[in-house]
């Protein structure tokens, strides 16, 4: 009797599944997943390492070695920073503000604008930096106070479109101060750049390398989301009195 063809034993299932070779990836095609994803990395690093260098080149054509050379405006925006469980501000944030004062003194800005971080009652920026210049001299009417600062592109936002201010100095430290310059002129400030680094800080470094990722999320608010700040508010114009603001 004829075996049909199309038929076959269990056994003989099993023992072809045992030597039929198991299908590779071809070295051709493992090849163009290698060169693909080397691309891919290799563009993304590009962009990366590019969009810093642009930032910190377009900024840095706008700043100045110290308050001595900076020209004169109408507010030196003074970015806030951390501030200690007893309302002392940190060593960064003194150096900014020591800057700030010593270009009110100086005549080069008729008002301080202090922004910073004050979401929550238990931590308040602000404040301390208020109680910081007004206890060296500069006078409440002169000191504005900016409570929903929680980044650079919302202290930049906010001074344009609630504070109307147009014309800046922008004080923080080096590190920082290409990408603050950069983003107010991005929303159409006249700032310049006017580093605080008066000593040397702890973990300087880790700041620097944070702000190489924090130059790539500016690009992209600035030219491609186009946010709006967490929040906004009634005018406050700049040039009135900055006691408004106190709270």
């Amino acid at each position: 009797m004829n075996e049909d063809p199309h038929l076959s034993s269990p056994l003989s299932s099993a023992a072809d599944a045992i030597v039929t070779p198991t299908r590779r990836t071809s070295p051709r095609v493992f090849r163009g997943l290698v060169v693909t994803a080397g691309a891919g990395l290799l563009a993304a690093t590009l962009l990366f390492v590019g969009s810093n260098l642009f930032v910190v080149w377009q900024g840095g054509r706008h700043g100045v070695a110290g308050p001595d050379q900076a020209p004169t405006a109408e507010v030196a925006i003074i970015l806030g920073a951390k501030v200690w469980g007893d309302g002392t501000p940190s060593n960064m944030l003194q150096d900014r503000l020591l800057t700030g004062i010593e270009l009110y003194r100086q005549g080069k800005v008729k008002k301080l604008l202090l922004s910073g971080d004050h979401a929550r009652a238990t931590y308040d920026e602000v404040n301390a930096m208020r109680t910081f210049v007004l206890d060296r001299g500069v006078p409440p009417e002169d000191v504005f106070m900016d409570h929903a600062g929680f980044s650079t592109y919302d202290t930049m936002y906010r001074a344009r479109d609630v504070f109307q201010v147009r014309d800046a100095l922008v004080v923080t430290q080096g590190f920082h101060l290409d990408r603050a310059v950069y983003t107010a002129r991005a929303l159409g400030l006249n700032a310049t750049g006017v580093p605080a680094d008066l000593r040397v800080y702890q973990n300087a470094g880790r700041f620097a390398v944070r702000d190489w990722l924090a130059r790539c999320k500016a690009l992209l608010q600035l030219h491609i989301l186009r946010s709006s700040p967490r929040f906004l508010g009634p005018p406050i114009p700049i040039g009135g009195d900055g006691r408004t603001t106190a709270g």
